[in-house]
């Protein structure tokens, strides 16, 4: 008997190697690390795959919350992998004013005009100022352009302090939301945390926020006045570096506890029953 042969299979799509980058009309999701405006800092690698550090360093063409971040950043990438083009011969397109103070989560903004150079084929990278961006920060609306445009879009590998504060949080991570921030007015603040909490204890869904960090003890404070006792609540601050630290305790224990979050470490707010 002769054997069968085998069917073959159709390959998988490649990504693409990192000398190939800057001939790709794409837009690539670059996360930044999470110690935005702490010192000290650590090396990249210590928190990004060595691959989306490549690939970082391989694009000319960026858009950025900030360009005096974005070149610090970059900066920090040259010291790990050379960049392919000099930074003072990158281009960087800062996102507008307005998509900073109101958000482009909406859809309100038109964001295709950014796109020129991947339009023509060159790679471009989207970076916001930690984490990964259109998540908790400006970019969506790039995102929908690229889509629109039919540009590739490829998110890399990189830290979400969203999700790495769920996970260390011991809360439901099969039912959660994000709320972004709460108002900062007291009584309004008061009465979103009531209104976040009955949906949390009907439904069993986490309430993910964020805080701007000088304003981390009056959040925390808020929310121990109007969280009910049995009520756990997460903080997450520092998320990847030396210093990190997370708690989870019920808002009793809390006040028991007196445990304090200082007004400089990037914090991520998280309860539910």
């Amino acid at each position: 008997m002769h054997p069968t042969p085998s069917t073959p299979t159709a390959p998988l799509p490649a990504t693409p190697a990192p000398d190939q980058t800057a001939r790709t009309g794409a837009l690539y999701l670059v996360p930044a690390p999470l110690d935005f405006g702490c010192a000290p800092q650590a090396t990249l690698t210590q928190f990004l795959p060595q691959q989306t550090v490549q690939i970082a360093a391989d694009i000319a063409f960026w858009i950025c919350e900030n360009a005096k971040s974005t070149r610090a950043y970059l900066k920090r990438i040259d010291a790990v992998t050379p960049l392919r083009v000099p930074i003072q011969q990158q281009t960087l397109l800062e996102l507008p004013r307005e998509v900073h103070k109101k958000g482009d989560h909406s859809g309100g903004f038109d964001a295709r005009h950014l796109l020129l150079a991947a339009s023509q084929g060159q790679a471009m990278g989207l970076v916001s100022e930690a984490g990964m961006p259109a998540v908790a920060d400006p970019g969506s609306s790039v995102v929908r352009a690229a889509h629109d445009l039919g540009l590739p879009v490829r998110p890399l590998v990189g830290p979400v302090s969203l999700l790495l504060a769920l996970a260390a949080s011991g809360l439901n991570g099969q039912n959660f939301a994000f709320v972004g921030y709460v108002p900062q007015n007291p009584a309004e603040r008061a009465q979103k945390i009531r209104e976040l909490e009955t949906l949390a204890l009907r439904t069993g869904q986490t309430q993910l926020l964020i805080e701007t960090p000088y304003r981390n003890t009056a959040l925390l404070q808020s929310l121990l006045q109007t969280l009910q006792p049995g009520t756990r609540l997460a903080t997450a601050s520092g998320l990847t570096l030396a210093h990190a630290d997370c708690r989870s305790h019920s808002v009793k224990q809390w006040k028991q506890g007196g445990w304090q979050l200082d007004n400089a470490t990037p914090t991520v707010f998280a309860f539910g029953p």
